[in-house]
């Protein structure tokens, strides 16, 4: 089997090492062989990368037609990435598909980005002088991203790092490198100076560890754990690397005695086990008005039993697998810890066998559970949720808050005023009024609070924050002639 190579300097490289790419949905198919960097790599990428200055000054037409390129390849070629994406990964195919498109979309709308990189103009406290501030690329990108939404949020960090003019250098997770060289070799092709992109696959222990503690990287973005993110800032810090951090997150969706319950059942459903739960915006915690609370609970389990679990390929699958191995013994970990802390295990929390060997982990419903929880304090990651009793508003938000997390939290309710006070009071970074905690758009700013995020938004205009430095340039023009 041919070994996918990574791409250095505008080349493709071949690895000495290699790892396999194993469907989670049938282990016995190997997608493919991907070759591993090693540290000379990574020091040969920086260095590329630090002698790509040209496409920071390149026409922002250049930029432009460069960014629509990719992006508009990614939304061509969506069904047959995400067929990719989704044998590797194992999210059902229109889910995969979905996300290739939106990919797509992450680079159209910073193709456009490039063409709304306005300046300000000031009049100096002194006279003859005239001020103008600006941004420009930071330099040199390093984006570490993961592996449940390997195109999506990879291309939602290269795609402004590029508009802005920024040399990157990309660690994708372990896990998927099928989706990340298929976008790599996408770039490729592109109209880009020798060193401006480069595609380093490899574990975070070797890759991911030589660039967060690289002198010679400007920026870093990285997607992960708050245990990972923690790390890497420390290691940022000795060289006083810009940072951005996205890390975990423990999710809930308020469900209040005047809600449709049926939209809440569908909402909690979507946002709780939709990408088998591993989804940083993934509710995992569902926080129940007491006085509709058997009601929901008996509807909760009727549709959460009812979802077919099976082959991410295969026709009519609303789950698929969890990723690999350690995904479902963690799955394995919280049912028997949830137990053991007295929550009631109302359907699903085993391991399901179907036609192909493969990681099948039937969603679960832990009723009778307080927030207290080790289940609902640590992120999970899995298709697990939880059902906790409130009485009243107040006491809701209450628990949405008591969390040392804060990306998303939901709230199901037919009143205004009820959603506007949620609105304001939820300390996270998103919220979802009468709509699954999970989904967001690619044109606004994304990110949460407290051990959620740490540095600038991303997405949306909010990314020039991360991807540029502020210039302020003074003018002295002389003195006219009279």
């Amino acid at each position: 089997m041919a070994v996918y190579s990574n791409f250095i300097g505008g080349k493709w490289i071949e690895a000495a090492d290699s790892v396999a790419n194993i469907n989670p949905s049938d282990t016995s198919d190997e997608i493919g062989r991907y070759g591993q960097a090693r540290i000379e790599d990574v020091a040969r990428a920086i260095d590329a990368a630090r002698t790509a200055s040209s496409w920071g000054l390149a026409p922002i037409e250049r930029r432009h037609k460069v960014l629509m390129e990719i992006g508009r390849e990614l939304i061509s070629r969506s069904a047959e990435l995400g067929e990719l994406l989704s044998r590797e990964e194992g999210k059902p195919r229109a889910e995969g598909v979905g996300e290739v498109y939106r990919a797509g979309q992450f680079f159209e709308f910073y193709a456009a980005e490039c063409h709304r990189q306005y300046g300000e103009n000031a009049e100096s406290v002194r006279p003859g002088i005239d001020v103008d501030v600006r941004r420009e690329p930071m330099g040199v990108v390093a984006v570490i991203s993961p592996w449940n939404f390997p195109i999506a949020t990879a291309s939602w960090k290269i795609a402004p790092a590029l508009a802005y003019g920024n040399a990157v250098i990309w660690k994708p997770s372990n896990l998927t490198p099928g989706s990340a060289w298929a976008l790599a070799e996408i770039i490729s092709r592109q109209d880009l100076p020798e060193g401006t992109f480069n595609l380093l696959m490899g574990p975070g222990s070797v890759v991911g560890d030589a660039l967060v503690s690289s002198s010679g990287i400007d920026a870093l973005t990285l997607t992960g754990s708050y245990e990972t993110g923690k790390n890497v800032a420390v290691a940022c810090a000795r060289n006083l690397t810009k940072l951005q951090l996205e890390m975990g997150s423990k999710n809930a969706l308020v469900v209040m005695d005047d809600a449709d319950l049926d939209m809440a059942v569908a909402h909690a459903v979507n946002g709780a086990f939709f990408g088998s739960g591993q989804k940083c915006t993934a509710s995992s915690r569902l926080i129940v008005d007491s006085r509709v609370h058997d009601a929901f609970v008996e509807k909760l389990v009727k549709t959460t039993s009812a979802l077919k679990v099976g082959h991410a390929l295969d026709e009519g699958t609303q789950i698929g697998p969890v990723v690999d191995a350690k995904q479902l013994a963690a799955a394995e970990h919280y049912i028997s810890m949830g137990k053991e802390e007295g929550a009631e295990l109302a359907c699903g929390g085993t391991r399901l066998q179907r036609r192909t060997d493969g990681f099948y982990f039937d969603p679960a419903v832990f009723i009778g559970t307080r927030n207290d929880m080790r289940v609902n304090r640590e992120e999970m990651f899995v298709p697990i949720t939880c059902v906790i009793k409130a009485d009243g508003f107040d006491h809701a938000v209450e628990m949405v808050n008591a969390t040392e997390y804060g990306l998303t939290a939901g709230i199901v309710t037919r009143s205004l005023a009820r959603a506007n006070a949620f609105r304001r009071k939820a300390r996270t970074g998103c919220v979802m009024v009468n709509l699954p905690t999970a989904g967001t758009d690619y044109h606004v700013p994304f990110g949460g609070r407290k051990h959620s995020s740490y540095g600038p938004r991303e997405q949306g205009r909010a990314a020039a924050e991360f991807y540029t430095a502020v210039k302020t340039s003074y003018i002295h023009s002389g003195d006219p002639e009279l």
